[in-house]
């Protein structure tokens, strides 16, 4: 399971450049990235039928059955707003600097996955993701749209993401990445994530987020 914080340093096609032109130049970052989500779909993750729920949300589950004993809900999605996104790239930079990259077995001396929240300040993937959806609740963003997904990433190693459900379509909060990207710019292969309905669900993708981008000059 991928842990360590990084940058993807792939380039923009020359196309796209020439395409958002001289108001990406005179934009600010916050500006630039929303003016990216305007012209270019991010559409969404073609999701299937009900999957296998990972091991370590099962066990998250047990040793916190208040987070995990809810209701069904009707789906929901944020509204990208400019003041939603910055909530958002502020969180996932705060999480991102705040936990200290260990593995799951230096962590917690087992080979089976072990999720939870960051209560030493130390953890993989799996916890940078359940605290990004921790400080997103308490942020007034919905339960729906704050999903745990399982990815295979650009080394095809496991991956733990925190993808966030939004009106123009599925973002991606990540550990190895501190910008906010589209699922379908992250080049990871999408295996599963929770249902938007209810969290104990878990549903199948089985699908290539694309080709790895950057969204900003600024990172």
């Amino acid at each position: 399971m991928r842990h360590f914080p990084g940058v993807l340093t792939s380039s923009f096609l020359l196309g796209f450049v020439s395409l958002i032109g001289a108001t990406w130049l005179q934009a600010s970052p916050a500006a630039a990235q929303s003016t990216l989500f305007k012209s270019r779909s991010t559409q969404s993750a073609a999701v299937g039928g009900s999957t296998s729920v990972p091991y370590g949300w099962v066990d998250f589950c047990h040793r916190r059955p208040k987070e995990c004993k809810v209701p069904a809900l009707p789906a929901a999605n944020v509204k990208l707003t400019a003041q939603n996104l910055r909530i958002l790239k502020r969180i996932n930079h705060k999480a991102n600097s705040a936990i200290k990259p260990v593995s799951n077995f230096d962590h917690w001396g087992t080979m089976a996955d072990h999720w939870d929240y960051p209560v030493d300040g130390k953890g993989d993937c799996k916890i940078y993701a359940l605290y990004k959806r921790k400080l997103l609740l308490a942020a007034g963003f919905p339960r729906q749209a704050l999903l745990m997904t399982v990815v295979r990433d650009l080394d095809n190693e496991g991956h733990t993401i925190l993808t966030v459900k939004t009106d123009k379509g599925d973002l991606v909060l990540d550990n190895l990445v501190n910008e906010i990207r589209p699922w379908n710019a992250t080049g990871y292969y999408f295996v599963k994530r929770q249902s938007q309905q209810n969290p104990n669900t878990w549903v199948s993708i089985n699908q290539r987020g694309g080709t790895s981008k950057r969204l900003s000059p600024s990172s």
